[in-house]
């Protein structure tokens, strides 16, 4: 498993948990939109949607290579 991987879904030991971790991320993400704009500080923004991406994608590559306990 790539380190990226690893650290992206430390501790989550199952599908159901990877996937509760990213839709929430999923939908803190899309909360911080109006929220940064109303506050007119886009940090969280721009933070949230990239590790929102890199959950999926370490999701994904666990699914790909069978990997879950």
């Amino acid at each position: 498993m790539p380190i990226w991987v690893f650290l992206g879904l430390m501790n989550i030991e199952t599908r159901k948990g990877a996937l509760t971790l990213f839709w929430a991320s999923f939908v803190f993400s899309l909360i911080c939109i109006p929220l940064s704009y109303y506050l007119k500080d886009w940090s969280w923004a721009a933070i949230m949607f990239p590790v929102t991406l890199w959950y999926w994608l370490s999701l994904k590559w666990v699914d790909k290579h069978s990997v879950w306990g």
